[in-house]
């Protein structure tokens, strides 16, 4: 479970101090899919972050599974998160150097070598992307930039997966397989937390929570 208790959030600049979220309280099931929906500037990649341990809050808790991840070391909650949290992002940050299979083993979580490029590749499988395995991010498209992202949130199994804006980059059609992969994760007992503009994941949605200048 992910529990928020009066979360805020200020950035100071020599100039003003721009308060991004604003005593958010907030609790996830396990198991559920939430979808954050707002405008630009609205707080949700600050809100997924912050949940993920990326971003200290202001002020109050963040707690998962009852863990103060706050509370935590740099070090216990670097670890946390890997074993614990998947990330998908807007942009994908795949390694340029890498190819597919490199790039998927590049997730924490998984100590083995041997398991991981067995799970790197099961995935690149289901996935639709075995043709691909060695090819490196600039020789595939963006749907299957994205699915590499996917394949690397999802090797090590986490709890919980946090994508910011998937489909953001994407087509109908590669943005509706994005959330069909989001949904089977669901669907097999993961947490997914998805702040979107579109409305590609809201009929699959356990809840829509609306953000507006950092207050639900």
């Amino acid at each position: 479970m992910i529990q928020l208790e009066d979360v805020s959030k200020i950035f100071e600049s020599p100039l003003k101090q721009v308060e991004v979220l604003i005593k958010i309280t907030l609790e996830v099931k396990n198991g559920e899919f939430i979808v954050v929906k707002g405008p630009s500037g609205s707080g949700k990649t600050t809100l997924l972050l912050s949940i993920g341990g990326m971003l200290r809050p202001t002020s109050g808790n963040i707690r998962i599974n009852d863990k103060n991840i706050y509370l935590l070391s740099d070090r216990e909650r670097t670890k946390f998160r890997a074993l614990n949290i998947g990330f998908v992002f807007q942009m994908f940050y795949l390694i340029p150097y890498l190819n597919v299979l490199e790039n998927t083993m590049l997730s924490g979580g998984l100590k083995d070598i041997g398991t991981k490029r067995g799970k790197a590749l099961k995935l690149a499988e289901d996935l639709g992307l075995s043709d691909r395995v060695m090819h490196r991010p600039s020789e595939l498209s963006a749907g299957e930039c994205q699915r590499v992202a996917l394949a690397r949130a999802l090797i090590h199994q986490p709890e919980i997966i946090l994508a910011d804006e998937p489909t953001g980059n994407l087509d109908k059609e590669n943005s509706s397989e994005v959330v069909r992969i989001l949904a089977h994760y669901h669907q097999n007992g993961g947490t997914v937390i998805m702040a979107t503009h579109g409305d590609d994941a809201d009929k699959i949605a356990d809840r829509i929570i609306l953000l507006n200048k950092g207050e639900i």
